[in-house]
């Protein structure tokens, strides 16, 4: 039987920390082998206690959680899983601290909601499990990635000639990790890109704040998609968090339906699902990219497409947070090729370049 895995809990109350052990220890594959009050106890715990994953608050005193992921993640890279309030503050922040190295995070339960605390602790429970199989040693070489470099880097971009060729739309999906990922691949793309939709596993009110985010830092036009939403280029269309999207011919454009509707594979939005009505409505005239994530998610969607004629590529091994969703694409045949996510953006745009 292999060993617990060693959980350090970091939180500023006492009876948070008293409540998020209690509920760990409830499952005998992880072990609380202690608890920190703010990031500065939590950095000598570290070093004590040697845990394999952190579980971090966003906002404390004396220094919060992103502050202090982006002090730890460059000298002693840990897989940590955020607790946030779903304010539209604590999501900010939230995604603050994805971009500063955090693999994923819950949402504290409101005080009204029956069963709220058990559903949270499940689901942080679960993601416990997948951030200690993640993969953050390239938090130790990590570049500059300041907002200033990159909106630098994006208005060079901007100023690259329109593409035109025969592909319409581009669909992309990720989960856990995929956050930064797909911030590195579009910031890598100019303007005139075709249309982009985007499937990121998140709840709802957090995808919205995850499109803002990604259009200031783009050369594209990056929003959270509302019905009908005409696919330009451009333009990025993220998929909202409890809503299934999907992209139709309209004519001789493209748009997308967003609708409530059943999870698939466990999620809505799904990726399978999005990539499944690009291939029935773009064919061949699309490209389709899955990055990284837990799960299977997008495996049969992107087989649909490469079916259908369409530019498949799935992120590889080495640069994933979790190889997952991109694994079981590659291995049922969906993905023409494993690509490392900083040449990602640059396979892309020799497809669009190519006169086929």
């Amino acid at each position: 039987m292999p060993s617990p895995i060693r959980v350090l809990v970091i939180d500023d109350s006492a009876m948070v920390c008293d409540i998020l052990s209690k509920g760990l220890r409830e499952d005998p594959s992880l072990e609380v082998v202690g608890t920190a009050a703010d990031p500065y106890e939590a950095r000598e715990k570290i070093v004590e206690l040697r845990p394999q994953v952190l579980t971090l608050d966003v906002q404390m005193p004396r220094m919060n959680g992103v502050e202090f992921l982006r002090k730890l993640m460059p000298q002693y890279p840990l897989p940590v899983v955020m607790v946030s309030a779903l304010t539209e503050r604590g999501g900010q922040i939230a995604l603050d601290a994805l971009e500063a190295g955090a693999i994923d995070y819950v949402t504290k339960p409101k005080a009204d909601s029956p069963g709220g605390l058990q559903e949270m602790l499940q689901e942080l429970r679960t993601k416990i499990k997948i951030a200690a199989s993640a993969n953050v040693s390239h938090w130790k070489h990590r570049e500059d990635t300041t907002p200033s470099r990159r909106l630098a880097q994006a208005k060079t971009l901007a100023g690259m000639e329109r593409y035109t060729h025969r592909i319409k739309v581009m669909a992309f999906g990720a989960s856990t990790g995929g956050t930064e990922a797909l911030r590195e691949v579009l910031e890598g793309f100019p303007r005139g890109v075709p249309g982009i939709a985007i499937v990121q596993h998140m709840p709802p009110g957090f995808t919205q704040l995850f499109a803002a985010r990604l259009n200031s830092l783009c050369a594209l036009e990056v929003k959270e998609a509302l019905n009908d939403d005409l696919v330009l280029p451009g333009r990025a269309l993220v998929a909202p968090g409890a809503m299934q999207m999907r992209v139709v011919r309209s004519g001789n454009l493209f748009k997308v339906q967003v609708r409530p509707d059943q999870p698939v594979n466990g999620h809505c939005p799904s990726v399978d699902v999005l990539m499944r009505s690009v291939a029935q409505a773009a064919g061949a005239a699309a490209i389709g990219v899955v990055l990284t994530g837990m799960g299977r998610d997008g495996a049969e969607g992107l087989k649909a497409m490469r079916d259908a004629g369409a530019h498949t590529l799935a992120q590889n091994e080495g640069t994933c947070v979790v190889f997952g969703m991109p694994k079981a694409a590659w291995d049922l045949g969906g993905a023409e090729k494993l690509t490392p996510l900083t040449q990602i953006a640059p396979a892309v745009l020799r497809m669009l370049a190519a006169k086929v």
